[in-house]
């Protein structure tokens, strides 16, 4: 990225693009068996979690000017971090390609011209977007996130003012701290994104919480439609909510422009963890092939529950977050001049392991909560206890 500071405003727009997703509205759609008033309990108590973390990440970022990746090293070391830089490359590679599927599949919904051709369409756009670069997208981000939040508003009210009858959601289907968790795990996937942004904002603690407060919003919002759509209309199919709601152009406006807004920051964010792997590698054409390999898998293979999918990247990242967060703003403490962090990377596995645990147990308050409050007290205590000889 180049050295210009981005504002405020550029920051939300980014977020806000984020946040308008086809796959947070599919996501949503699972909440529907609890009913709305549960369902929407998830969603905010799930928000409240995730984005208090993704808080913390950014500002870590925002505070140091290191990306996303680059703030790993201050916990695991600069060889330490390659782990986390090469699960990110590949889950931000994954994420692309699960995008651009749904958002095909969606289109295509509307307007049959096959989804390998809509996944095409849409890679060549993400592409277009990654080629323009992100400090030279103002004026086309204000006028395609102008554009998205008018046709979601639209959107809205054929959901939850229209004359479709109300289905009640039934009972079973998904237990309340399931859902907590799945709500977590949109925001927790974003985690190590945002400091690849807020890293370059003129303000960073106002960057930073601006970017939270609208990202938080704005997934909510699209998890509450997915769930309202399921709900009030009995439909889970968003693409087939907007055609029998007369949004046939509108509709597809949305599923491609969302689609992009969103998918571009996984490729871009591929591509800017990919220098941390090696500073040979080029940030631009990094995130180019993310988008290209993302377009070939989204045309080939399916990818219709991504469930798993989320919950893999929460085990992996909630604990690492959880030791940044403990040696950040807790102990002080910067690594990044150590090749390797044997002990917090201890911690990290004692944590995924932790994690995935949970995920058999039904607490109220899902996996991700517990198993970073017991992380950074392992953190806590295995510094007290071992920090000093090391240092």
């Amino acid at each position: 990225m180049e050295n210009k500071r981005t504002s405020l405003f550029a920051n939300g727009l980014i977020w806000f693009g984020a946040g308008v997703s086809i796959a947070e509205i599919l996501t949503g759609t699972y909440f529907a068996p609890l009913g709305f008033k549960k369902g929407l309990l998830a969603i905010i108590l799930g928000h409240i979690i995730g984005c208090a973390m993704f808080f913390c990440a950014g500002l870590i970022g925002g505070t140091t000017r290191r990306s996303a990746m680059e703030t790993v090293k201050m916990s695991f070391g600069q060889q330490g971090s390659l782990l986390f830089s090469s699960l990110n490359v590949l889950q931000l590679t994954g994420w692309t390609a699960i995008m651009i599927y749904d958002g095909a599949l969606a289109a295509n919904g509307i307007f049959q011209a096959g989804s390998w051709v809509w996944s095409l369409i849409i890679g060549v756009l993400i592409l277009l977007w990654i080629l323009i670069g992100i400090e030279n997208l103002g004026k086309v981000n204000t006028v395609a996130m102008a554009a998205l939040f008018i046709l979601t508003m639209i959107l809205c009210k054929v959901i939850f003012f229209g004359d479709s009858g109300v289905v009640s959601g039934g009972e079973g289907g998904m237990t309340f701290g399931a859902a907590v968790e799945l709500s977590v795990a949109m925001p927790l996937s974003w985690l190590p994104v945002i400091s690849d942004y807020t890293r370059e904002a003129k303000k960073p603690f106002a960057a930073t919480m601006v970017s939270t407060a609208v990202y938080g919003i704005v997934s909510c919002w699209m998890y509450m439609i997915g769930m309202g759509a399921a709900i009030f209309t009995g439909e889970s199919d968003i693409s087939q909510i907007m055609v029998k709601a007369g949004l046939g152009a509108a509709g597809l406006l949305i599923i491609v422009l969302s689609t992009v807004t969103t998918t571009f920051l996984d490729a871009f964010s591929a591509g800017v963890s990919s220098v941390s792997i090696s500073c040979k590698i080029k940030e631009k054409w990094a995130a180019v092939t993310a988008a290209v390999i993302g377009t070939a898998a989204a045309m080939i293979y399916p990818m219709d529950n991504i469930t798993g999918f989320l919950y893999l990247i929460g085990s992996v990242f909630a604990p690492m977050i959880a030791i940044q967060i403990a040696d950040y703003f807790i102990l002080k403490k910067n690594h990044s001049d150590r090749p390797v962090n044997l002990m917090n990377l201890g911690i990290w596995a004692a944590g995924f392991v932790l994690y995935r645990y949970l995920m058999t147990v039904d607490t109220p308050v899902g996996s991700t909560l517990p198993d970073m409050a017991a992380t950074i007290v392992i953190c806590l205590v295995c510094n007290a206890l071992f920090g000093k000889k090391r240092k």
